[in-house]
């Protein structure tokens, strides 16, 4: 199995991007893709049209989101990856921190620039719309 960590500095509150991550709508808004759930630990959620699913596994507000984690790419037959986000307070903002395992060999890399690609670059765009 793959597992990766990355991290980014976000210049805005620790609240705001678990929201972000948790609310659909601000989901929706901040990813381009639709996007479904309740932040409750047990329930489903879906992101990115369906592409993603999966279920929160433990929900720490404004802290800590653990997720059974999956793309429409994974085999049936393939267990949910492990997916732990994190939200810190620090000077600059909110230090976000992705920690992604139990991914199948070889996508983890993909699924490591993909956070980039579209989560911390499309939520700093996002951040700095919504402060105009």
């Amino acid at each position: 199995m793959d597992s990766f960590e990355i991290s980014a500095i976000f210049s805005t509150m620790p609240a705001r991007l678990y929201a972000a991550w948790t609310d659909p709508e601000l989901h929706a808004e901040f990813t381009g893709g639709q996007a479904t759930g309740v932040a409750e630990v047990g329930a489903e959620f879906t992101a990115w049209d369906g592409y993603i699913s999966g279920r929160y596994v433990n929900l720490i507000e404004n802290q800590r989101i653990e997720q059974s984690w999956r793309t429409a790419d994974f085999v049936p037959e393939q267990q949910n990856s492990v997916l732990v986000i994190e939200f810190a307070a620090v000077p600059a903002g909110c230090e976000v921190k992705i920690r992604h395992s139990q991914i199948p060999v070889g996508q983890g890399s993909r699924y490591q620039q993909g956070w980039v690609d579209f989560y911390f670059d499309p939520l700093s765009q996002w951040l700095a719309g919504q402060a105009t």
